[in-house]
């Protein structure tokens, strides 16, 4: 073959991609460093010194950041409810997400830094060979480990070492902190809701009960209003939205009305009573994790909580037939008061949410 058609077979660089990369040009060299970097090179002191600084400056930043991480989730993610409740949740996600990724960005920085400024390095070939290694090549194993200890400047840069463990000190306990979030339990918080405060309220003043307003509009609601089978609303106690903590007591006072005909409903003579012409109120929240439970299927009758698929029967008692929930969905007593409008007369009977928690 001639050497014309040598080059014309041989593949040709297309337009527009970059050159092949020399070898050794992938990463900026010092102008001093020598081609091959063996573990006893000497780097320059006053050049090592200074990344020295800067390397420990960033493991004194990364400290900071953890310390202020746990000083804020034990100290001020607390008050006014915080990250437990719902109005602080924005500044608590910044202050603690914000203060843990700077702490580890300074972390890698700095350690990314050392290794390439103050680390001396080569390749090691090891040729692989039985398992059980011979007593030479664990003494060359020993001393290679030695070497290594020695080139990484560890031993001699007491200022690394020491702020390196300082920052990675509260590293360690940040996540036995956020173990924290996985708690309180809610103990007895779970079994009354503003169902019950506002009834109270309400018949201190003379009345049967606290009207239900639906969830958007704090609109009052009458029977009547809500007459066509099938239905499904949303519905709060009326005044909620006045309180200090709206949102929480929003959380957990969250109820379903559903408009069922009273002929298919299977309740317990008493929970009948707490219907008015088969319009019934459960709670909304899921007893298996607390998820929305408001999808609902009118030839079925059935309640869906879209998170896992539990199922629960509307017209007997919202008793579970499907899925992880192990209870029903509480039932909310109503009736009607001398206007027509649709009114609680009770809290629930039990408490609401997820069956694992301690209802106390």
């Amino acid at each position: 073959m001639s050497e014309s058609n040598e080059e014309s077979t041989a593949p040709k660089r297309v337009i527009g991609t970059p050159a092949p990369a020399e070898s050794g040009t992938l990463l900026a060299k010092d102008d001093n460093e020598p081609d091959e970097i063996t573990p006893g090179y000497e780097l320059d002191e006053k050049s090592a010194k200074k990344a020295e600084r800067v390397v420990a400056l960033f493991f004194l930043i990364a400290f900071a950041a953890s310390v202020i991480f746990i000083v804020y989730f034990i100290g001020f993610s607390g008050r006014d409810g915080g990250m437990h409740g719902l109005d602080r949740a924005w500044e608590s996600n910044l202050w603690l997400g914000g203060m843990m990724t700077l702490s580890f960005l300074a972390m890698g920085v700095g350690v990314t830094l050392w290794i390439r400024r103050l680390m001396t390095s080569a390749p090691i070939e090891q040729e692989r060979h039985d398992l059980n290694s011979s007593d030479a090549d664990r003494a060359v194993f020993a001393r290679e480990v030695k070497q290594g200890a020695l080139d990484s400047g560890l031993g001699r840069r007491p200022l690394l070492r020491r702020t390196l463990l300082l920052a990675a000190a509260p590293l360690g306990l940040a996540p036995l902190m956020l173990l924290r979030d996985l708690g309180p339990l809610p103990e007895k918080k779970l079994r009354h809701t503003y169902w019950g405060e506002a009834v109270k309220k309400a018949q201190a003043e003379g009345k049967k009960g606290v009207r239900i307003v639906v969830d958007g509009t704090n609109a009052p609601l009458k029977a009547t209003d809500f007459n066509s089978p099938g239905g499904i609303i949303t519905v709060l106690p009326e005044g909620i939205e006045e309180e200090h903590d709206a949102l929480t007591q929003i959380a957990k006072a969250s109820t379903i009305l559903i408009n069922i005909p009273p002929d298919q409903l299977k309740l317990k003579p008493e929970r009948m009573n707490w219907t008015v012409n088969g319009i019934i109120a459960y709670s909304k929240i899921c007893t298996h994790v607390g998820c929305p439970a408001a999808l609902y299927e009118q030839t079925t009758h059935h309640i869906l909580c879209p998170c896992h698929q539990s199922t629960f029967d509307a017209t007997d008692g919202a008793k579970v037939i499907f899925g992880p929930a192990h209870r029903p969905l509480p039932q909310l007593p109503i009736a009607v008061d001398e206007e027509g409008y649709l009114i609680a007369t009770a809290d629930f009977p039990e408490p609401i949410g997820p069956s694992f928690w301690e209802r106390g």
